[in-house]
């Protein structure tokens, strides 16, 4: 029996520490907040709780794949799991508006026709079928195994852009989200659409890889879910499979240095000066200055540290609403306002400045868990924005203006909204700096092939023998199923040894 000391209890490391547990390893989890869940939060004021972190689930078979694999219970027997129908509704700055079905091509694709009008589907459904194509080339080197030594193959973009010819002018082929909407779905509102997918995970539409297309294909193949109680409840489920599984956990237990002896990873210290000695560590936070001996873990020819982040990670800027009023019997879960200015909100955000009209992501959950009664609703609202420093969250007039233009632009969404609020909770990225300890508040993107490798994470595996990285800073990247994924890999890593190559 190994000890294994984990670093952080974002839901990537405690997918870890179940599996390890499960393997027969002694875990012990040390975390500086006083909870578990990482970004997986929650705020409760008056009978009213909201999500702080991600709102709904997709790829749940990352989860379902982890409760079986650690004990008796189903993933449907610990979380109550509801599909959302529709998947979405977006609304575009020429005034049309679409509802989105959940799961289904077919669905998406009659109703783009009939909102956009004929031919918007047929287009957006090519997209998809090449967008298939990207998936089937890189699913597993991208998602299901370790990162390979030669990952510079993932440096080529999987996704088939179309080859366009023109008159005295050479081919041109997509290269990037924003091409593929200008050249390829040649629609501004189905450009908007795929920009609104790139931006929700904090990629810069302009920037960031066609490879990209990986994002709604996902989303729309294995439909959209969200748990009931909120997705804190998925938190706490991972949470209680560990404990029942027999890792400890230790809260308000800042690692402040891996500590290293003859050569490998030797256990952890603590900010008191306690060291806890353990015979591997998975450091599941982001990596930052003074935490990995050297800091040499990633040299040539390895993934470096400030690698995923692309053109820089955003933030997330949320405005948590309690309203008086019932919430109307045909409201949908999820509705994203589209920017006019697309092109000038993408270049505030990853320039590192306030956009003047932010693309706004409205959750209505019906879910009597979330509100104190039927004659209240619980609305969260929410923006991808330049991360803490760039911009000062902090600063009391800077929050204030920037929530009152999401809760403008979110009454297209929510029928009298601005004169039904009861209580406003303002969070940003300076939150989640001083909850998670993300510097700047950062969200962690995917990983996305491409790029020369730009939109690759660290891999698990470092060149300090016994150290391992797992969660959304690490290899496959950010957002609950890959940090879930990452945890299956570092397991995987520890427990068959260097040459686990994921699971077959």
């Amino acid at each position: 029996m190994a000890r294994i000391a984990v670093i952080g209890a974002g839901t990537g490391a405690m997918a870890a520490a179940a599996r390890l547990a499960v393997a027969g390893e002694k875990v012990t989890v040390y975390e500086r907040s006083a909870s578990y869940g990482g970004s997986v939060g929650r705020h409760e004021h008056e009978g009213f709780v909201f999500d702080t972190g991600p709102g709904l689930l997709h790829l749940p078979a990352v989860q379902r794949d982890l409760f079986v694999k650690t004990g008796k219970e189903s993933l449907e027997q610990s979380v109550t799991l509801t599909q959302v129908d529709p998947s979405s509704r977006h609304l575009f700055a020429d005034g049309t508006a679409v509802s989105l079905p959940n799961a289904s091509r077919a669905g998406v694709a009659a109703a783009l026709d009939g909102a956009l009008g004929a031919g918007s589907g047929a287009r957006w459904s090519d997209f998809m079928d090449r967008a298939r194509d990207a998936w089937d080339r890189s699913r597993r080197p991208l998602l299901e195994e370790p990162l390979r030594a030669d990952h510079q193959v993932l440096g080529r973009d999987p996704y088939p852009a179309v080859r366009q010819r023109r008159l005295l002018r050479p081919a041109r082929q997509a290269a990037t989200v924003a091409e593929i909407g200008a050249w390829e779905l040649a629609d501004p509102r189905l450009a908007a659409l795929l920009d609104g997918y790139a931006l929700a995970h904090g990629l810069d539409p302009r920037t960031a890889p066609a490879s990209a297309a990986l994002l709604p294909y996902m989303e729309q193949t294995f439909g959209s879910w969200y748990v009931m109680g909120g997705m804190r409840e998925l938190a706490r489920a991972v949470y209680e499979r560990c404990v029942a599984r027999r890792v400890e956990f230790v809260f308000r237990a800042e690692v402040v240095r891996v500590v290293e002896k003859d050569g490998r990873a030797a256990g952890v210290e603590l900010a008191g000066g306690e060291v806890a000695e353990a015979d591997r560590v998975v450091l599941g936070v982001r990596p930052r200055p003074g935490l990995v001996p050297g800091q040499q873990v990633w040299g040539a020819g390895d993934v470096p540290v400030r690698a995923g982040s692309g053109a820089g990670a955003a933030g997330r800027f949320t405005v948590l609403l309690s309203l008086r009023g019932a919430r109307e019997a045909d409201a949908v879960h999820r509705t994203v306002v589209h920017s006019a200015q697309g092109a000038a909100e993408q270049e505030a955000v990853f320039a590192g400045r306030v956009a003047g009209q932010p693309t706004v992501t409205v959750l209505r959950p019906d879910d009597p868990a979330t509100r104190p009664d039927a004659e209240h609703e619980a609305v969260t609202l929410t923006a991808t924005v330049a991360p803490q420093g760039p911009v000062d969250w902090r600063d009391a007039e800077v929050r204030q203006r920037f929530a009152d233009v999401l809760v403008e632009r979110a009454g297209a969404a929510v029928p009298g909204l601005r004169e039904r609020i009861l209580h406003t909770e303002i969070r940003t990225p300076a939150e989640n700096e001083a909850e998670t300890g993300a510097e700047g508040g950062a969200v962690p993107p995917p990983a996305l092939a491409g790029a020369d490798g730009a939109y690759l994470h660290p891999g698990n595996l470092t060149r300090l023998p016994g150290l391992y990285l797992a969660g959304g800073w690490s290899h496959p990247g950010g957002g609950l199923p890959h940090a879930g994924m990452s945890g299956t890999l570092v397991a995987g890593l520890v427990v068959e040894g260097d040459g686990f190559r994921g699971s077959r």
